[in-house]
């Protein structure tokens, strides 16, 4: 972390900056979609598996990416990155990595020569995810980069733009995508199955308890728990329904810890709203567990508690209770990402994808700064692959 820290007073917030429109994608996003059932192909039994490098060694990697990478078919842990050398020393002996392929972040460019690393999976803090993003991509290798996608839509831009030029794929850490509880709550909801959706609730939260965490630094995450947890009530509110919002309200909460969240809020709830007069009432917090998903349609319900968790979701509609194959969904991810590499076809959680979050996340932190709707123009997004 000490490259991190330092680069803390060169970090802007997104809330202080202008968020600039990027109609521009519309084309080429038109261009790159492709259905994710054509993202299944499997690989011939020869071919190697590719290698992905994961830039930042925390407890995300650890506890969720590493274990993950075990269970893959088509990729497997080939760098690291770090600017821990301990850090460094100690994955490359437990996982085997070949010390040749530890870097820290000022050499990280010389990954470039790196033949066995065909992918970066970059699980940094949010600020700094543009400039990795874009330094992996320069390096030619392909991309994966943690959720948010940046703290800024100008920034996304630039990062889309960066692979586009180098010639590389780039996918967001969207593993819900890969989910099959959240994809059956995507087919009940878009196939109107239990009628015209009316409504929709999302909340999630998760209980910080320490104060000295990047996640609490707004330079270094952007925000509080809405760039973090709740990015995952948007997304679950327009894949639900298949549709773009038009527009949000938000307002934060009341702070009951001024000092653990002097730099980012503690909660916020907002809704988003979407046309045939549906809302969804989303919220997230910092100071409790939440985990819920549901949605309300003319002829039933359908609901997940828990959503948006790594493992043990549970689901049930008026019908009862749905009844899937729970999978690791960070393996995948990573390898419908890795069959994206190989077969040239785009991922299904693109770069575009990301941008869209992004800035419907500073639409809501806009209203609940202002008090007032804001309007949302997304027309340039129509064509993502959940729609």
């Amino acid at each position: 972390m000490g490259l991190i820290l330092s680069r803390m007073m060169n970090i802007v917030s997104p809330l202080s900056g202008s968020m600039p429109q990027a109609r521009e994608a519309t084309e080429e996003l038109q261009k790159k979609t492709e259905s994710p059932a054509t993202q299944s192909q499997p690989l011939p039994a020869d071919d190697k598996k590719l290698g992905i490098a994961l830039a930042g060694l925390g407890k995300y990697a650890e506890e969720q990416l590493m274990p993950a990478l075990h269970e893959t078919e088509y990729c497997r842990l080939a760098g690291v990155v770090s600017g821990n050398a301990d850090k460094r020393r100690y994955w490359c002996d437990r996982y085997n990595v070949k010390p040749s392929s530890a870097y820290d972040y000022r050499d990280f460019d010389s990954i470039a020569d790196n033949n066995d690393i065909d992918i970066v999976y970059i699980v940094l803090p949010n600020a700094l995810h543009a400039e990795y993003v874009i330094r992996a991509a320069q390096a030619g290798k392909h991309v994966i980069c943690e959720k948010p996608m940046a703290t800024n839509v100008a920034d996304c831009q630039r990062m889309i733009d960066a692979c586009r030029n180098a010639g590389v794929r780039l996918s967001i850490g969207y593993r819900l995508h890969f989910d099959p509880f959240n994809q059956e709550v995507m087919r009940l909801g878009q196939s109107h199955a239990l009628g015209s959706i009316e409504r929709i609730v999302a909340n999630n939260g998760l209980a910080i308890a320490e104060k000295e965490q990047w996640r609490l630094d707004r330079g270094l995450a952007g925000g509080g728990p809405l760039m973090d947890v709740g990015i995952y009530c948007v997304q679950a509110a327009i894949y639900c329904i298949g549709e773009l919002p038009y527009a949000v309200t938000a307002r934060f909460h009341e702070k009951t810890d001024p000092y653990k969240f002097a730099d980012v809020e503690e909660g916020i709830s907002w809704e988003m709203y979407f046309s045939a007069g549906v809302k969804a009432h989303c919220s997230c917090t910092y100071i409790r567990e939440e985990d819920l998903l549901r949605v309300e349609a003319v002829s039933g319900w359908l609901e997940l508690a828990p959503a948006f968790a790594y493992s043990g979701l549970k689901g049930r509609t008026s019908q009862g209770t749905i009844m899937v194959s729970p999978l690791n969904q960070h393996a995948a991810q990573m390898d419908d990402f890795a069959l994206c590499v190989r077969n040239n076809l785009e991922s299904r959680v693109p770069g575009e994808m990301g941008m869209r979050d992004v800035e419907i996340l500073e639409a809501i932190y806009r209203s609940a700064e202002t008090g007032v709707r804001v309007p949302l123009e997304l027309a340039a997004f129509q064509q993502l692959p959940e729609l």
